[in-house]
């Protein structure tokens, strides 16, 4: 096992008390010799640039109790445990009724911590217009597992949403993927979204039909990069930025600026023992909700170019 990396010398006191989460040393990263502390302390350090893809949104949670060691599983249903007036929203769908944690509160997000949630999956849309988006997401899966070409493909993407006036902010999914988010004017509901996420993810393979595809099957994709439109579906859910993901390293999903976007790149690079180096940085999404944009021309766009 590799050296417990060093703690920051300012622990959070939300954190540094034994009884803030239930069993704070048990180790979840068994490699690394992280903790389930450290993970605590991470979110606590990092919240403030979680919170705004958080704040006012539906969660779903992956429970890991054990960390890599063990198994995990999804919950939509707000757990028992939170916080008293740990803030919730009901949602009906065609399965039924569903209570779901709603985040943006510190105290939530280490509560999670202590149910054993390593990442966190928010919604495209907040808890007031659970059925409107105001942000749409394009998960570029590479086959190869290969980050390298997930950057290229992240490129076309972006050329993509370049020629319909979109513009596009690039994150690391924290595995070997890359999330392409855009941000949008609430308007338009889940349907309307994601037909228009399909519609471009297939006009891009299209173009680029030896690079790309939008085959869900693996044994089908041969190679080439899938683009996932599917996330922009009503109650689906993607991992926010800067979410720590159960792989190896610990790594975060990390917002990125474009020219950062490399094959060279590797996700794992930012991770929980040198967090707060990125933290320091400037904020490459710092602008991301100023940038809302409508869909209405860039559907009109599309369309033409589809004809």
């Amino acid at each position: 096992m590799n050296a417990v990396p060093t703690r920051p010398r300012n622990r959070p006191a939300a954190v540094s008390r034994p009884d803030a989460i239930s069993h704070p040393d048990k180790i979840f990263w068994p490699q690394e010799g992280y903790t389930k502390r450290d993970l605590a302390e991470y979110y606590a350090r990092a919240f403030p640039r979680l919170l705004p893809y958080v704040k006012d949104r539906m969660l779903t949670l992956e429970r890991c109790p054990d960390g890599l060691r063990g198994t995990c599983f999804y919950q939509r249903e707000a757990p028992r445990g939170l916080p008293p007036g740990t803030p919730t929203k009901r949602i009906r769908d065609q399965s039924g009724t569903t209570t779901y944690v709603v985040g943006g509160r510190l105290g939530t997000q280490l509560a999670l911590v202590s149910l054993g949630c390593i990442a966190v999956h928010a919604w495209s849309s907040r808890a007031r217009a659970p059925h409107r988006p105001d942000w749409i997401c394009v998960d570029v899966d590479p086959g190869s597992g290969k980050f390298g070409d997930a950057a290229r493909a992240g490129r076309l993407v972006k050329a993509g949403f370049d020629e319909l006036g979109l513009t596009s902010f690039p994150k690391t999914s924290g595995s070997r993927g890359l999330h392409v988010f855009v941000p949008i004017t609430p308007g338009p509901d889940n349907d309307a979204v994601l037909a228009f996420t399909e519609a471009f993810v297939r006009h891009l393979v299209e173009a680029h039909p030896n690079e790309l595809t939008v085959e869900a099957r693996i044994a089908a994709r041969r190679g080439r990069v899938y683009l996932d439109p599917f996330r922009n579906g009503f109650a689906q859910s993607v991992v926010a930025p800067y979410s720590v993901r159960r792989r190896l390293k610990a790594p975060f999903s990390t917002p990125l600026d474009w020219s950062e976007v490399s094959p060279r790149l590797d996700p794992a690079r930012f991770n929980l023992g040198n967090f707060e180096k990125r933290l320091v940085q400037p904020d490459p999404w710092k602008d991301f909700f100023r940038r809302r944009q409508s869909l209405t021309a860039a559907i009109r766009a599309l369309s033409r170019t589809r004809a």
